[in-house]
């Protein structure tokens, strides 16, 4: 079976942070096995540097679609969070560091857009000609970073928004 739109946007996401993000690619910290999708929580036999690809629990609402029509457009918004091994003397300087490739990143992808006739641009390359559902663009939030605190984690971490402009064809969301 083939996945959802919103599943393959983030798919799409995740592979490129962790085929992207590598020394051997220029940045600082290697995600290779380390990005995820939908995790909230992390243990200590988990990997760092790691970063985790979520929605926030309540959705921004999408704009109104003419009567009868099942395709609708707007902003959804998704989350990204990472985790490092804190500095002893400067905690969250390492949670900069990752943000700033993860930020970086994303704008590989925003400058590599292939521009397709008639429908803008193609970030990430997700979009078919023929599929109602389209990424058209997104916007990467300024980002903060956060020293360890007991009751949210035991490693320095950042949270980053990145809202996508999104076409969807809620009647058909599989193409």
């Amino acid at each position: 079976m083939t996945d959802p739109f919103r599943l393959r946007v983030q798919k799409v996401i995740a592979s490129t942070f962790a085929d992207t993000i590598k020394p051997d690619n220029g940045y600082t910290f290697d995600l290779t096995d380390s990005v995820f999708r939908g995790r909230l929580y992390f243990g200590d036999t988990d990997p760092v540097p790691m970063v985790s690809i979520l929605e926030p629990p309540m959705p921004l609402e999408a704009l109104r679609a003419p009567p009868n029509a099942s395709t609708s457009q707007g902003e959804w918004m998704l989350l990204i969070q990472g985790f490092v091994d804190d500095d002893s003397e400067n905690p969250t300087d390492p949670a900069h560091i990752l943000m700033a490739d993860v930020k970086r990143c994303l704008v590989v992808q925003q400058k590599r857009q292939h521009a397709l006739p008639k429908r803008g641009y193609n970030p990430f390359g997700l979009n078919d000609l023929d599929a109602p559902n389209r990424l058209e663009s997104f916007k990467i939030g300024a980002g903060v970073v956060r020293p360890p605190e007991p009751q949210v984690s035991n490693k320095a971490y950042f949270w980053l928004s990145l809202a996508l402009k999104i076409v969807e064809d809620n009647g058909d969301p599989f193409r």
